[in-house]
């Protein structure tokens, strides 16, 4: 979620973010990338369900998890939608814990 401007006096800007999302402010920089990688993967199918989950998720994550994410976030788009609707299974060679919670998450999304 893109934080809104509630004034839009240049003295003082409030910001609107949900509450239990980290704000830019409080993520190091490893984590500011992966968010951002993440949304914008380049296509929008996957800017929400991968961008969606690495967003609420990124402050909780250890060291090996963004190990994980990384690498995921190496595979070609059309293969990860279709990983992550549902539409394909995921392949052995691709099948890992965060391609798995990815997949949870995005098909929960809206259940």
């Amino acid at each position: 979620m893109t934080p809104l401007p509630l004034y839009r006096n240049p003295a003082k800007i409030v910001l609107m973010t949900k509450p239990d999302e980290p704000t830019p402010q409080t993520l190091d920089n490893r984590r500011r990338r992966l968010v951002f990688r993440a949304q914008h993967r380049g296509t929008f199918e996957n800017d929400l369900l991968i961008g969606g989950f690495v967003k609420t998720e990124i402050a909780a994550m250890t060291a090996q998890e963004l190990d994980d994410l990384e690498s995921l976030l190496e595979l070609p788009d059309p293969e990860l939608a279709d990983w992550l609707t549902g539409r394909q299974p995921i392949p052995p060679h691709a099948d890992t814990p965060m391609l798995r919670r990815i997949r949870h998450a995005a098909l929960n999304r809206w259940a």
